[in-house]
């Protein structure tokens, strides 16, 4: 039998509950990057790979571009709009932050492994992308 064959019901109000969350840290970060600009600059620019963020460009054009892109994206898988593309969007978006910011600071494992939860997240609305959820 092959494993995509196996059908799982799931609680309509998990599905939103669980989108809902995970949007709110992308939210919340994308608003943190207009209203904590500098801090977020000097961060990405101690940051033991902080060069990887650099790669985008300017430290300001990185960081307001990243905020624009995390603020429209979670609001898009808040309000259940494209999820799937919102969830790739934010993914791509996850990847240089965690590459440059959390894997070169190994002080700290709590946020990368909270990357590595919120990139489960994400890979869970990529992947049922077209969820036949019944409201229960």
């Amino acid at each position: 039998m092959n494993i995509q064959d196996h059908k799982l019901e799931v609680s309509y109000i998990s599905i939103v509950i669980l989108r809902m969350m995970l949007s709110l840290i992308f939210i919340i970060a994308g608003i943190s990057h207009f209203f904590k600009t500098e801090q977020t600059i000097q961060r990405l620019e101690t940051a033991p790979l902080g060069f990887i963020g650099k790669l985008f460009g300017p430290p300001m054009f990185t960081v307001i571009f990243s905020g624009i892109v995390m603020l429209i994206a979670g609001i898009t898988l808040l309000i259940g709009y494209k999820t799937k593309w919102s969830a790739i969007i934010l993914m791509l978006m996850l990847i240089p932050i965690t590459l440059s910011v959390q894997v070169g600071s190994m002080s700290s494992l709590g946020p990368l492994f909270k990357n590595v939860a919120i990139f489960g997240g994400l890979i869970f609305f990529i992947l049922n992308s077209n969820l036949n959820i019944h409201k229960t």
